[in-house]
């Protein structure tokens, strides 16, 4: 049987600039980001019930404290009135 070669594919040739300036850290398995950057897509990702999203479930995430804080309090008054 013939071995296949695999690649990792980076996006589309000519990358958007924001996607292109994503900063790559030392770590090949981590990138930063903005929260401006990732949310839309996120987002739309979520709203678009993207199946790809289930592979990701038991990733963890660092987000700053104030953000943790906050969506905390939207959970809390989002919940539906008993």
């Amino acid at each position: 049987m013939a071995q296949s070669h695999l690649r990792v594919y980076y996006g589309p040739e000519g990358a958007p600039a924001e996607v292109a300036d994503w900063d790559a850290s030392a770590d090949s398995e981590t990138v930063k980001v903005t929260a401006g950057e990732i949310f839309p897509m996120l987002a739309d990702a979520v709203r678009s019930e993207r199946t790809w999203l289930k592979d990701f479930e038991d990733e963890e995430i660092s987000i700053s404290s104030d953000l943790y804080d906050v969506i905390l309090a939207y959970q809390h008054y989002r919940r539906p009135s008993a």
